[in-house]
């Protein structure tokens, strides 16, 4: 049985009428979905992409698609004979298409082919040789404390890194010494090999993926372009932070290779636990032990807050747990949103050791009561015995 070949325009997922420009970007949207290299293994995504490339190639030269268009799969059959074949030529090698495409080669351009914009645009690469030869971002974990995270503060931190050599200013060649583009490579760092149907990149044998041919390597770095030295930097802890927040220090990270730009420093905060506040947002929460006695009776007591202390009137029979909000009395937004309030819950504090004299007046006051100064107590109890009816 013979196999019928799909329509080159629904291939590519396009009408006939198609501009050459909407034509690439479906060419580009299907290559990065179909490529081996996202689908390893996979036969028929394989077998798509070379269809893919046919369809793109016969459809993106204009004597190609009017002879498709005349002729159909014919006009690529050297069997069929005539000028139709003769004008349509034969197809290339579904990778050079892909390399050509994503690297504006098709247009008539250079491109850096498989190791230039092809990765860097279709499968998330870098930004080229310069961003390639970026230094490396660090990170600094620093621990502050719940007072010093809630008020802000500045913190002077030391570290080792990585950067610019002061004698070659990273260049990596001692002064005077010439530098040349490594010819094996042609400056990229990489070279092809071919592994039957694929074509692998690794690094230059040559220059070592530098790109670049050093005639004599810097004493100082010796051809690095960079030394470790130890760096000093102050950081500014802006209120209301939270633990595990992240400080971005643009251009403080590692120097970059051959002139490449600075990697950036990331300030880990650790916030210390505070014995009596806990956060939540920008709200603080904090327990407060008041004598049952205070409870009952009422009164103002004082509330801890990272101010000072607060006067807070309680009602007579405050309950166990009862919770205070004071406005205000939180942590600032750190983003200057404003500020968020104190929780206090009120803790009410049983007396563990009583004189005689205190015992005897309990006693006489606990002779006193009935179920009407005990609500709650009354209330629980009409409920426990309606359930065991």
């Amino acid at each position: 049985m013979a196999v019928t070949k799909r329509d080159y325009y629904e291939v590519l997922g396009v009408e006939k009428t198609v501009t050459e420009e909407e034509l690439k970007k479906a060419y580009r949207r299907l290559a990065v979905k179909l490529h081996p290299d996202k689908n390893p293994g996979d036969k028929t995504a394989e077998d798509k992409f070379k269809e893919l490339g046919q369809a793109y190639e016969a459809l993106s030269d204009p004597q190609k698609r009017a002879a498709y268009d005349r002729y159909g799969h014919a006009a690529f059959d050297p069997r069929a004979g005539g000028g139709a074949a003769g004008a349509a030529g034969g197809f290339h090698d579904p990778f050079d298409i892909f390399r050509e495409v994503f690297s504006g080669a098709a247009g008539g351009g250079g491109g850096g082919g498989i190791f230039g914009s092809i990765f860097e645009e279709a499968f998330g690469g870098g930004g080229g040789r310069q961003n390639r030869n970026r230094g490396a971002d660090l990170r600094y974990d620093l621990e502050v404390t719940f007072e010093e995270a809630a008020r802000g503060c500045e913190k002077e931190i030391s570290f080792n890194k990585l950067d610019t050599c002061p004698s070659c200013t990273g260049s990596g060649a001692e002064p005077g010494s010439k530098v040349t583009t490594c010819p094996t490579c042609a400056g990229q760092g990489q070279v092809g090999v071919s592994r039957g149907f694929f074509t692998v990149a690794q690094t230059c044998p040559r220059c070592q993926g530098n790109g670049r041919v050093i005639e004599k390597p810097c004493a100082r770095c010796r051809g690095e372009g960079r030394i470790r030295h130890k760096a000093s930097l102050n950081v500014r802890i802006p209120a209301g932070i939270d633990d595990g927040s992240r400080l971005r220090s643009s251009g403080h990270g590692e120097g970059g290779v051959q002139g490449g730009e600075a990697g950036d420093l990331y300030v880990v905060i650790h916030v210390k636990e505070h014995d009596i506040f806990k956060r939540e947002g920008t709200d603080l929460f904090c327990e407060v032990p008041i004598s049952f006695a205070r409870a009952a009776l009422g009164g103002d007591i004082e509330i801890p807050t990272l101010d000072g202390k607060s006067l807070v009137k309680i009602p007579p029979g405050t309950q166990n747990g009862r919770m205070f909000r004071i406005r205000h009395k939180g942590l600032p937004d750190v983003h200057g949103r404003g500020q968020g309030d104190l929780h206090a819950k009120v803790l009410i504090e049983v007396p563990t050791h009583l004189n005689a004299e205190q015992r005897e007046r309990l006693e006489a006051f606990a002779a006193t009561c009935d179920d009407r100064i005990h609500p709650q107590q009354e209330s629980f109890f009409k409920k426990a015995k309606s359930f065991f009816k």
